[in-house]
C-alpha cells in the first residue's frame, strides 16, 4: 500500500507538471539531429480536436524526393504512426526533458540497414483528454455500470479528473485511418498496404496500440506497446480492468500469419506494477497461435516508466518491426 501511494503521489504531481509544461512548449518544432521534421499545425478532425502533426524524414528523403537518389533505395516508405508525439524528438520542448530520441535512433538503423526506409508520423496526444482518447472503448463497455462510474471518476489529481469527459478511443482511431492515414499517403511517398504501416507507443500509447492493431487489422501490419499500462488507472488491487483488457485481447487479436507484435515492461516505478498482467496477456498470444516470429514479450530489469527508458530500448522493437520482414 505504502509503495502504491508513492507511485499515485508522484504520478500526480508528475502529470500537473506535464499539462502546465506541454502549454509553454506547444509551439516549438522539435530540433533534430538527423532527418528533418515537417509539421501540419492543428490539424483538423471531424472526429476530435485539432491537433499538431510531426513528421520525421530521414536523411536522404529530399535526394529521393527530388530524383536525385540514383539508387533509387528510397522510392517509397513505410509508415510509423507514434503516439505522444510532442515527447519524440527533442528534449528541450518537453515537460520531463526527456524524448525517445527516434530521429537518432532511427537514423543509425537505417544507416546500418537494420531497417527498412521508413517516415515516422509523430501524432501529439490532446493534454487533459490523453485518457481519454487512449483508453480501449470496447473493454471498457465489458465493464459493468457501477465499475464504468467508478472509473470515470477516478482521480488524476486531488482536483482534476483523470478523464475530461467521455472515452474517445474510437474516434480516435478514425481520426488516424480515415483521416491521418490518408493525407499522409497521399502527401508523402508511402507504401500504403498494412505490411508497411505500424503503429506504437508507450504506457496507454501502449494500449491504444493494441487496440488499434486489433480493431484495424487491415490498416495496420504491426504494433509496439512498450510499458503497456494494463491496469489502466494506477492501482493494481481490486482493479476489474486488466481483466476486460483480457477478454478483449482474447477475441480480438489479429491474425498471426500476418501481424507482428512487440510488448515490453521494465520492473521500476509504475512498471513494476505491470509484470503479472503482462504473463497473462503473454499467455493469451500463445494460445492464438503467436510465436518467436511474429511476437515478443521482453523485461528489462530495473527500467523504470519513462522516455529515458524507452529511448534506450526503442532499437529492439524498431528492429522487430521494420526489419528484415517486407523490406524493400
Amino acid at each position: 500500500m505504502r509503495k502504491y501511494l508513492f507511485f499515485k503521489y508522484l504520478f500526480c504531481v508528475n502529470m500537473l507538471l506535464f499539462f502546465a509544461l506541454q502549454q509553454i512548449h506547444a509551439q516549438q518544432i522539435p530540433q533534430v539531429s538527423k532527418g528533418k521534421i515537417v509539421r501540419f499545425e492543428n490539424f483538423s478532425s471531424a472526429f476530435l480536436p485539432s491537433r499538431n502533426i510531426d513528421v520525421w524524414l530521414p536523411e536522404g528523403y529530399e535526394d529521393n524526393k527530388n530524383g536525385k537518389n540514383k539508387s533509387k533505395k528510397f522510392k517509397k516508405y513505410a509508415v510509423l504512426y507514434l503516439h505522444d508525439g510532442q515527447m519524440l524528438f527533442d528534449s528541450t520542448t518537453t515537460w520531463n526533458k526527456q524524448e525517445w530520441g527516434v530521429d537518432e535512433t532511427m537514423s543509425n538503423l537505417l544507416q546500418n540497414n537494420d531497417i527498412q526506409a521508413c517516415i515516422v508520423v509523430g501524432i501529439w496526444n490532446s493534454n487533459k483528454r490523453r485518457h481519454n482518447e487512449y483508453f480501449p472503448q470496447k473493454p471498457f463497455k465489458y465493464l459493468t455500470p457501477v465499475q464504468q462510474d467508478s472509473l470515470m471518476k477516478a482521480k488524476r489529481s486531488p482536483t482534476q479528473n483523470l478523464f475530461d469527459g467521455e472515452i474517445q478511443s474510437d474516434n480516435y482511431l478514425k481520426f488516424l485511418v480515415k483521416e491521418l492515414k490518408p493525407f499522409i499517403d497521399k502527401n508523402f511517398p508511402t507504401y500504403t498496404d498494412k505490411s508497411h504501416t505500424f503503429i506504437g507507443g508507450s504506457s496507454m500509447g501502449g494500449l491504444i496500440s493494441m487496440y488499434a492493431i486489433c480493431e484495424y487489422p487491415k490498416i495496420f501490419g504491426g504494433a509496439m506497446c512498450l510499458s503497456t499500462h494494463w491496469i489502466g488507472i494506477h492501482r493494481a488491487e481490486n482493479n476489474p480492468i486488466p481483466n476486460v483488457f483480457m477478454q478483449y485481447v482474447e477475441k480480438n487479436l489479429p491474425n498471426p500469419k500476418n501481424h507482428f507484435i512487440y510488448f515490453d515492461y521494465g520492473t521500476a516505478t509504475l512498471d513494476a506494477l505491470y509484470p503479472p498482467f503482462q504473463k497473462k496477456i503473454d499467455d493469451i498470444m500463445q494460445k492464438k497461435g503467436f510465436n518467436a516470429t511474429n511476437w515478443t514479450s521482453k523485461m528489462f530489469e530495473g527500467a523504470e516508466h519513462s522516455e529515458k527508458a524507452w529511448r534506450k530500448r526503442l532499437h529492439i522493437p524498431l528492429i522487430f518491426l521494420l526489419g528484415n520482414k517486407g523490406k524493400k
